[in-house]
């Protein structure tokens, strides 16, 4: 089996290239043989150095993505690739880590004293008139339930990164625990940013780090906006005659609701304020809104066709 290009890097594969530039940036200056004396960091920063030099390449990405490892290195037809846009040759990475190290940060490579002097990591600084640039931000999902973003909770998510020492030259990888304080009524989509959380250097603005509500699937409601959409299955003669619902809420209530109205397979019950709460005043709430499901029976004996036609006549 081929090795994992993107399990190297410990991104998906859905990264963008900001993704594989950023985890490339953090990795290998967390296992350059000058700052990592551990065993595995030479054999480590060598796997990064070719992950980044397959995902950073459009056309060996390609390659990859459809064909894995092998068909990377053992290369593929001319006619085959021409319109895909992969990789045709075969691929061999030229085996000097250290190369595509200094490739990554440029000529003018802040890093340049790392080469030549032994941990902690040194860094040169910017010389006169040199601006900083911000490094791209840096997304990750949220996973909340719908729980979760009825009541509100506190999430704490530890990060790892470069922060650079009082010296001003030398810097060291640093955890940090970031916390979430998730309000009542939060929607799928919405984004938390921690400023500058990345990685810090001399030459640049660290990244903001983004966080982004990915709501879980409930097995009993649908959200859409501040509502909450909840269905039952019934049968026909409920349908006709009527019955009660009962619902039990998120925050544990049962709500017994009585439902009089004949129900048309287009019919919804609203219950007003037993929704999810709004985020900008969470003593408000959207509604419930009950849908039906209604079970026809698959068949009638004789005389039950008999009386509904005495019920129902046409």
């Amino acid at each position: 089996m081929g090795r994992d290009y993107y399990e190297t890097l410990e991104i998906n594969r859905n990264a963008t290239d900001a993704d594989v530039k950023n985890a490339y940036r953090r990795l290998a200056l967390k296992f350059h043989p000058k700052s990592n004396k551990e065993p595995g960091s030479v054999d480590k920063f060598t796997q990064l150095g070719e992950a980044y030099d397959v995902l950073s390449d459009p056309r060996k990405k390609a390659t990859y993505d459809k064909f894995g490892e092998e068909g990377l290195k053992r290369g593929l037809p001319e006619e085959f690739c021409s319109s895909s846009g992969a990789w045709s040759s075969k691929y061999i990475y030229h085996g000097n880590p250290h190369k595509t190290f200094r490739q990554f940060f440029g000529g003018d490579n802040p890093f340049a004293d790392f080469f030549t002097t032994d941990v902690p990591l040194q860094f040169g600084g910017l010389k006169p008139g040199e601006l900083k640039f911000h490094d791209s931000p840096i997304e990750r999902d949220l996973q909340l339930s719908l729980d979760d973003l009825f009541h509100g909770c506190t999430k704490k998510i530890k990060i790892s990164r470069r922060v650079m020492n009082e010296d001003g030259h030398t810097s060291s990888i640093k955890d940090k625990i970031l916390t979430i304080n998730v309000r009542p009524g939060w929607k799928e989509g919405m984004r938390i940013v921690f400023s500058k959380e990345g990685d810090q250097g001399p030459n640049n603005i660290p990244a903001d780090i983004v966080f982004v509500v990915r709501q879980k699937t409930h097995p009993l409601f649908v959200r859409q906006n501040n509502d909450l959409i909840y269905k039952v299955q019934i049968s026909l003669g409920q349908a006709l005659t009527g019955f009660s619902v009962g619902v039990e809420t998120l925050d544990g209530r049962l709500l017994n609701i009585p439902i009089n109205e004949i129900v048309h397979p287009t019919y919804t019950k609203v219950v007003t304020g037993e929704g999810m709460p709004l985020s900008q005043d969470p003593s408000q709430r959207g509604d419930l809104v009950i849908a039906f499901d209604i079970q026809f029976p698959e068949k009638l004996s004789s005389e039950r066709r008999h009386l509904i036609k005495q019920a129902l006549p046409i």
